[in-house]
């Protein structure tokens, strides 16, 4: 009788959570509805191109080579001419020094000493360092010192870095912005999602000299279509390829609670009973079409074999692989 009690006073938990978190969902909702109504979006180009550009996937679930680490995280090396920039910092999940990507940099031969800034898309856990940095607003790239020196760093929300890596600092951004000729923030596209909350994401755009617009994105919860409406909106040049995370773990996920698929529960802006689904895949790629990229890589970190796959069958030759260690050169 005793057990009974304990399981109903659990539904009843759980319903009431669930009721405000509904609640707060319609707020939530709204709030971000407003904030991207009211948002200045100017015309970017001409905004300047570099010649050569190359990702090189630092974290991600997949690996090109077993000696290399992978988990359910974000981190991207991006070499556009003579600027390095470091997108997204991983997850770190074991709060390891050496972090996987600190590993990875070495096995791959990249220095902390040559990352002139880093860009986060948006400062949820697997993409600056951990829980505790999400909890903590900071960010970090291992559970001890690494030298990074006083490089810029930009976020869409303000964020610190941890104590062990001191010198970079802050500077948030929120609207479209040219950061370097030929490099630039699409600006924040904010978005209310069910368990998540508010969450304010940005994405990278690089213009290649001869080619047009290159998305580097992190997670993409500002969703594909929105993402492309704002790269059409800021820019004379066509969108040349679409790289990086756009969360749809549809059929399976990269972070399991038990048997529940914890991804597609914080991915949406849907109640749980309501989460992503096929449709939202086919959405996806009817939106990447619209602009005709000449190539597209999903990210496994947030997106399930069947979603990698689906896109694989839509682009055909356009679609590469996104894993670490494998260089995308452009």
């Amino acid at each position: 009788m005793t057990f009974l009690y304990i399981l109903i006073g659990i539904a009843v938990l759980v319903g009431i959570i669930l009721f405000k978190k509904t609640k707060q969902l319609k707020t939530g909702k709204t709030r971000a509805a407003q904030e991207l109504a009211g948002m200045k979006v100017s015309r970017l180009s001409p905004f300047g191109s570099v010649k050569s550009l190359s990702i090189l996937p630092l974290v991600d679930f997949y690996a090109d080579k077993p000696d290399l680490k992978t988990e359910a995280g974000v981190s991207y090396l991006i070499r556009a001419d003579e600027t390095t920039i470091l997108l997204d910092t991983g997850l770190n999940a074991k709060k390891e020094h050496p972090s996987p990507l600190l590993h990875n940099m070495k096995k791959l031969g990249v220095s902390e000493k040559e990352i002139d800034m880093i860009f986060f898309s948006h400062l949820h856990l697997d993409h600056v360092g951990g829980m505790k940095n999400q909890k903590d607003k900071t960010f970090s790239l291992s559970q001890g010192s690494v030298g990074l020196g006083k490089i810029p760093v930009y976020a869409p929300a303000p964020v610190t870095a941890s104590a062990f890596n001191p010198g970079p600092e802050t500077r948030v951004i929120r609207e479209p912005i040219v950061i370097k000729p030929g490099i630039a923030g699409i600006g924040v596209i904010p978005r209310f999602l069910f368990l998540m909350g508010y969450t304010p994401e940005n994405a990278l755009a690089v213009n290649v000299e001869g080619k047009g617009i290159v998305l580097i994105i992190g997670c993409g919860h500002q969703t594909i279509e929105r993402i492309i409406e704002r790269a059409k909106s800021l820019f004379d040049e066509p969108i040349y390829a679409v790289i990086g995370g756009l969360h749809f773990p549809v059929t399976g996920g990269r972070i399991m609670i038990g048997p529940i698929n914890i991804q597609r529960v914080v991915g949406s802006d849907r109640p749980p009973w309501r989460g992503l689904n096929e449709t939202d895949v086919e959405s996806a790629i009817a939106a990447i079409k619209t602009a005709s990229p000449k190539i597209v890589a999903l990210s496994a970190h947030d997106s399930c074999d069947w979603s990698i796959e689906q896109f694989r069958q839509a682009f055909g030759e356009a679609y590469m692989d996104l894993k670490v260690g494998r260089e995308i050169r452009i």
